[in-house]
């Protein structure tokens, strides 16, 4: 068969996929070779010496290291490899703590396993001197230990560490004094360790322990971070969280596991929660039952008229539960003001790719990132933001990709890269149209792809053509030297895949950003084909599916035209569909100005996340009715007359849609805190008490299945396929196994053909008065405005403050030094953060993230809107910075 090979392992034929290694073929086939410092995914290492087989030759030789080839023979079980296994393992052991019934890992040690395999007796360990580290053990880490006197040296903690990119530990010292150490043997916690546990999850004894009780039971179910959307196990004992592990065969993360996903779960756990409904009464909240909380929201909704109510939907509930929402806003109360945080992330994606591809969807799926030729990363920085994602570029570049990365800062992923383009803030445009400008000349251009598959070419080439190349350096900071290398590089590695996030679309020319690149990815023919594409990285875990869903006010659901598809959904739920409705900033905008004057927020806190805060403030606090609903108390929960108790995502049954347009099964683990119910439920008791009948759903899968009927690109979909795996829309039938990546054949456009657009551009300068651009983002140990990790209180070992980060030479220049307190001012408000000193940033730009409500960044920002899509300019605010001499 092609691909495979035949060998014999103890005279029994064996098939095996080419590639395989002896060891790895052994075990597929149930087959068992004793082995320690193996670990499937990683790359072997020899080092435990236990897996020796012997060969045809008479050598013995490691089978972990051992390619399986066709005819090869070898045997695996003899008193010869047995005895030299039980020697081998006895040294391991005499250097290894033996406190098996104290340890938390006696049961699940695979020393322990294979010293009852082998048959290793006292007798071969009296003769033998133990001798222990003595190292103390490092606690320093709020969520594992490190014990080195029950390290085996396998080395497979070096090796996973390797593959996450965060190569904290390594081999230390020599001979009998080696050991796993980080940089200067510092305690865990003082090195690059990213605290992703991965380590910790590998470690085959007790040497690396999780601080976590363990689980009495297990739910399979899906992260509710980033969009990544890694599939976990839910560990739950005595109605609590305690323990979340990676899905080994999830197509999506494989097992892997950043911080957040693996050890900042337990904000379920929070005495914090919201446990019944809350109305409030003279300034004061007053808990309630749900019949008065719903009779309450009811009866005061009913008192608006469609464009006086708008609701915000979130990316953090179920595709059912925002589905449900947008129906309510548009059939029961009227309204097209519907939206949610896509508005703030990736609304110039959904705009530009739609209006250049005809769906504003990633084009390909994760896992095809680790067979690329070349990776663009522009505005990303994946491995603070999408940890998952950025295991997935490291494996590429490890296997031989080549990586060019566009971003104002230095990250990480800029350290690995072959190339890093080093922009000012704002310049994204002429910097990717002077790439396309090289490529052309270089005769780099997929001339076949763009006369059979695109149109309005030749306008695209003239306006490039034309580049001024001395005004791009000049607004960009680049040299057009290492923009023309960029540029070759990406176009001669195919496939070449195109990753962004919101260092693109936070702009002002946001769309015209998303333009740049999809201009980029037609020029190479780097479209519809496997391991290429543009794809936009999600910021949460169900924004993809919340905007599938339609909580958008000029979509209906599928991204279905109100024009086109208002017969078919107005038929479905018995009432009209009102027109297009308005943005989440407009909503704030005509809250001010009284347009607007009830509001219902589904777990959301704009209060935090929204541009210009105080505007929001006086918004919020000038409506007639406020409903919020979420598990916590949030900034905005504060400020409404009445709260409705969520249950969080481990409460509930539903569906996420993830970042590469993968549905998968969300499945109950544990029941809600107090009176709280899933969010779909509330939506359907208050629609039923304002008199509709049809909201009465039996569960979360009733409402997909009315989704399906509805929306064409999930019509092949149900829960009771997803308990299979996930599936990639579109899938059109039950037949249909899903779509890995679009665009294979056609576009979903009028003509079938992608279209080149120029985008607008304007150089956006900064006033003497704020000479300084401030850029917003993300850390790695906080998520959106801290509701959900600032009640994981290990996280505060890593994260526990904002901060101003400013190049040196700015910091210099004002008199600032680390620790120092500023004040930041923009236009629109001002604010005191501690100050940061490093060459992360450029001169001329600070940064900060919104995480924190002590020093809420958007207080700063704000101002003018993309045209297109409605994004505020959060990556682009002109401040001042001074020092604040304190008494």
């Amino acid at each position: 068969m092609k691909g495979t090979v035949k060998f014999r392992i103890d005279g029994m034929e064996v098939e095996a996929a080419r590639g395989m290694t002896v060891l790895e073929a052994a075990l597929a086939n149930g087959i068992y070779i004793p082995n320690l410092c193996f670990r499937e995914g990683i790359e072997p290492f020899g080092g435990c010496r236990l897996c020796l087989v012997e060969n045809n030759e008479g050598r013995l030789v490691t089978a972990c290291e051992t390619p399986a080839e066709d005819g090869s023979e070898f045997i695996s079980e003899s008193e010869r490899i047995n005895r030299i296994r039980r020697t081998t393992l006895s040294l391991i052991i005499a250097d290894h703590s033996r406190d098996c019934l104290a340890c938390p890992a006696s049961g699940d040690c695979r020393l322990q396993e294979l010293s009852s395999y082998l048959n290793v007796s006292d007798g071969d360990l009296e003769r033998l001197r133990p001798e222990l580290s003595g190292i103390d053990v490092d606690e320093s880490n709020p969520f594992f230990l490190r014990n080195h006197d029950k390290c085996i040296l396998c080395g497979i903690c070096v090796r996973v560490c390797r593959g996450v990119g965060a190569e904290a530990v390594d081999f230390a010292y020599r001979g009998h004094d080696t050991r796993i150490a980080t940089f200067m043997d510092r305690d865990i916690l003082d090195s690059s360790c990213v605290s992703c546990g991965e380590c910790v999850e590998a470690c085959p004894v007790g040497a690396l322990l999780p601080r976590t009780e363990r689980p009495s039971t297990e739910v399979r179910t899906v992260c509710p971070y980033c969009g990544a959307g890694c599939e976990i196990y839910l560990g739950v004992r005595g109605n609590r969280v305690v323990s979340s592990r990676g899905v080994p065969d999830s197509p999506v993360n494989q097992g892997r596991l950043c911080v957040k996903g693996r050890f900042a779960l337990k904000f379920v756990n929070s005495p914090e929660r919201l446990k019944k409904p809350l109305i409030k009464v003279d300034g004061e909240f007053v808990e309630v039952e749900w019949d008065e909380a719903i009779s309450v929201v009811a009866e005061r909704l009913s008192e608006y008229t469609g464009e006086e109510f708008a609701a915000v939907a979130s990316a953090k509930c179920t595709n059912e539960e925002n589905y449900l929402l947008q129906k309510f806003t548009r059939a029961v109360m009227g309204s097209g003001n519907i939206d949610h945080c896509a508005r703030l992330c990736h609304a110039p994606s959904l705009a530009g790719l739609r209006m250049s591809l005809g769906s504003g969807a990633m084009t390909n799926s994760i896992s095809e990132l680790g067979a690329a030729g070349c990776i663009l990363a522009v505005g990303t920085n994946p491995t603070e933001t999408h940890p998952v994602t950025s295991y997935r570029v490291i494996r590429a570049l490890r296997s031989g990709a080549r990586l060019v990365v566009v971003d104002p800062r230095k990250t990480r992923l800029s350290e690995l890269a072959d190339i890093h383009l080093q922009n000012r803030p704002g310049s994204d445009i002429p910097l990717l149209m002077a790439m396309c400008r090289f490529i052309l000349e270089e005769g780099l251009h997929d001339s076949e792809f763009i006369d059979s598959r695109t149109e309005k070419f030749e306008d695209f080439r003239d306006a490039v053509m034309a580049l001024d190349l001395d005004e791009v350096e000049r607004i960009t900071g680049v040299n057009v030297k290492d923009i023309r290398r960029a540029a070759i590089m990406y176009a001669s590695n195919s496939p070449a895949s195109i990753i962004y996030s919101m260092g693109i679309t936070q702009h002002v020319n946001g769309t015209g950003n998303v333009l740049a690149l999809s201009n980029l990815a037609l020029l190479t023919g780097n479209i519809g084909i496997k391991s290429a594409g543009i794809n936009p990285l999600r910021g949460q875990n169900n924004v993809q599916g919340a905007c599938d869903m339609g909580a958008l006010p000029d979509l209906l659901p599928g991204y279905q035209g109100i024009g086109e598809a208002a017969g078919k959904f107005s038929e479905k739920w018995g009432s009209p569909i009102p027109p297009a409705g308005l943005t989440l900033p407009e909503m704030f905008d005509a809250a001010r100005d009284g347009k607007i004057r009830c509001m219902y927020i589904m777990g959301e806190n704009p209060l935090l996340s929204e541009p210009d805060i105080e505007r929001t403030r006086e918004a919020l606090e000038g409506l007639e009715f406020l409903v919020v609903q979420d598990i916590f108390l949030t900034e905005t929960a504060e400020l409404a007359d009445v709260v409705l108790p969520a249950a969080s995502f481990a409460e509930k049954d539903g569906t996420f849609t993830n970042t590469e347009r993968r549905v998968q099964l969300l499945r109950k683990a544990l029941d809600a805190p107090g009176d709280a119910l899933p969010d779909w439920q509330i939506i359907s008791m208050i629609a039923g008490r304002m008199g509709r009948e049809d909201f009465d759903y039996e569960s979360a899968s009733r409402i997909f299945d009315e989704i399906r009927e509805l929306v064409p690109s999930y019509a092949g979909i149900s829960h009771e396929r997803l308990k299979s795996g996930g599936i990639q829309w579109p899938c059109t039938s039950e037949e249909d196994a899903g779509t890995g990546y679009l665009h294979s054949e056609e576009f979903p456009t009028p003509t079938g053909r992608a279209s080149f657009l120029l985008p607008d551009y304007q150089f956006r300068g900064v006033p003497e008065e704020y000479p300084l651009v401030l850029v917003t983002g993300r850390n790695l140990y906080q998520y959106h405005t801290r509701s959900m990790t600032a009640r994981v209180e290990e996280l505060e070992s890593f994260s526990d403050h904002e901060e101003l980060l400013m190049n040196p030479a700015d910091a210099s220049s004002m008199g600032i030094r680390e620790g120092d307190t500023v004040e930041v001012t923009s236009e629109r408000g001002s604010l005191r953060v501690r100050a940061g000193v490093t060459d992360e940033v450029m001169e001329g730009v600070v940064f900060m993230t919104f995480h924190f409500a002590d020093a809420p960044a958007n207080v700063l920002t704000g101002g003018d809107r993309d045209p297109f899509s409605g994004m505020p300019g959060l990556k682009f605010t002109p401040v001042r910075v001074c020092r604040v001499q304190l008494r």
